[in-house]
């Protein structure tokens, strides 16, 4: 399906990385958590190089989820694609693998495909990393939410939700192991 290779593709597009050349400041994959994400590139350069990041990586998948809208394909099709979207941010295969936690590209997924759900689990990441001050714990807590949001709100993407959540929750063991051990960086 070439949705799903066109997918890949703009989800490996590490928006971390072209914000920061562009900004003339270094690799966020070298410092910090090492990841190529909102919140490393929030601790390491501020937040405006972090919402720049967000954004790209939020918006960069949305035009060829809207062309599996468009082609009317299925609930769980479109989720196909967006799960090649969020495989492509975590796993690029230029950057050797080594790419982002998905959290912001599952929101931009999420916001074409289930935009109720999606603004319910953004709402909980901003409330939880204002008051916890650890984008871990939000980006966990609102993972965990969504398919019980998407049961609420948009029950044919229960499954794809389901998906992209573990996904998600995969990509954050190592923030999971430092939290237990009390040593996951704060926001």
């Amino acid at each position: 399906m070439p949705l799903v290779v066109l997918g890949y593709l703009s989800g490996s597009w590490l928006g971390a990385l072209t914000v920061c050349r562009l900004a003339g400041v270094g690799d966020p994959r070298l410092a910090g958590s090492f990841n190529p994400g909102f919140s490393n590139v929030l601790r390491l350069h501020g937040r405006w190089l972090a919402l720049a990041t967000l954004l790209v990586d939020a918006v960069k998948g949305m035009p060829v989820l809207v062309g599996a809208i468009l082609l009317g394909l299925p609930p769980w099709a479109q989720g196909v694609v967006g799960l090649a979207v969020l495989l492509g941010h975590s796993y690029p295969v230029w950057h050797r693998l080594r790419g982002g936690k998905a959290v912001a590209s599952a929101f931009g997924v999420m916001l074409v495909l289930t935009p109720g759900v999606a603004l319910v689990c953004a709402t909980l990441w901003g409330l939880l990393a204002w008051r916890v001050r650890t984008a871990a714990v939000a980006s966990l807590a609102s993972a965990a939410a969504a398919p019980l949001a998407s049961l609420w709100l948009a029950p044919d993407y229960v499954g794809v939700v389901i998906a992209f959540t573990l996904l998600v929750l995969g990509r954050h063991i190592l923030n999971i192991q430092r939290l237990g051990r009390g040593d996951e960086p704060p926001l």
